[in-house]
């Protein structure tokens, strides 16, 4: 049976805007804290760039921790594998920004996904590029075919004022030796690609790169298909933070949540998908999103399960 992707999408939007348990937006970002809990965006990328959509799916957004999908595809493909030297590949348990694990673990944060393993992940990318975050804005706009995509600078500044527990978990590597560059300078990188700007849409273009195992937008080859299958996989068992698990049993896809309310979810070899929506559960992850992830694959019967 042909499903009519076009009809799930609008159905989706259309019960996301009905639904009133829409979370709490992020509140210890002040900028994010006035954004509109029940904003709904929802897209689908097809591997050749055809996309469809429904909803808020051309707002843009800060992409938050969905940026560090990006960030770790560009150190693989220009660092290697060295970058797991310095990072582990295991589901956290733990909040996204726990010091206590960074410390139980000695510095080598739990996977690249939580902070303190995104920061590492960021400075390894200083020993390729001096402007990692200007390199990564770089990327996404050549894939997302969108050449006015920017850093908000507004929500950087915004974040960088609540960097405290950042700063903590950066000293923290740093002392254990797993930092080569000041921790200014590494917060300062990381906090602009989080304020990185995009839409549904533009997200689930970018994140074709996963679709395509590891293929740009252009043909070129950015990772061999072995790293794409193994970033799709700490996608699926890290990527909603200490609610992987629980994304899993629901969703079934391999996807990557920001506290703007953004997820990013493969369907490898099929879709991108990429849902927007501020209102977050007590984990940071979208509430209204993942409920339509759950949906779509229910729906279409589209899971990795």
């Amino acid at each position: 049976m042909t499903v009519d992707l076009q009809r799930v999408l609008n159905d989706i939007a259309t019960r996301a805007a009905a639904d009133e348990s829409a979370g709490r937006v992020a509140q210890y970002i002040p900028a994010l804290a006035e954004v509109e809990p029940d904003l709904f965006g929802i897209a689908l990328a097809y591997p050749d760039g055809r996309v469809i959509g429904a909803g808020d799916w051309n707002t843009r957004f800060s992409i938050q921790s969905i940026s560090k999908v990006f960030a770790l595809a560009l150190a693989l493909a220009h660092r290697g594998e060295q970058v797991w030297s310095r990072v582990g590949r295991e589901p956290s348990g733990n909040p996204f920004n726990s010091l206590v694990q960074l410390e139980y673990e000695q510095g080598i944060p739990r996977n690249p996904f939580i902070n303190a393993g995104a920061l590492a992940v960021t400075d390894e990318l200083l020993e390729y590029s001096d402007q990692p975050c200007e390199l990564m804005r770089d990327f996404l706009r050549a894939e997302a075919r969108a050449d006015d995509l920017e850093i908000d600078l507004a929500i950087a500044d915004s974040e960088s004022t609540r960097i405290d527990r950042n700063a903590a978990l950066a000293h923290l590597m740093a002392d254990y030796g797993n930092l080569r560059h000041p921790v200014p300078q590494v917060l300062h990188h990381y906090v602009r690609q989080c304020a990185i700007s995009m839409s549904c849409r533009e997200l689930a273009l970018a994140g074709g790169l996963f679709t395509r195992h590891g293929l740009r937008g252009d043909g070129r080859r950015l990772l061999s298909p072995t790293e794409a299958k193994r970033i799709s996989a700490i996608m699926l068992t890290c990527g909603a933070y200490d609610a992987a698990g629980e994304f899993a049993f629901r969703v079934g896809l391999p996807g990557k949540s920001g506290v703007s309310g953004g997820i990013l979810a493969i369907v490898p070899g099929r879709y991108t998908l990429c849902v927007w929506s501020p209102g977050l559960d007590r984990r940071g992850n979208s509430v209204a999103g993942i409920d339509a992830l759950d949906r779509f694959t229910a729906i279409t019967g589209c899971s990795v399960f």
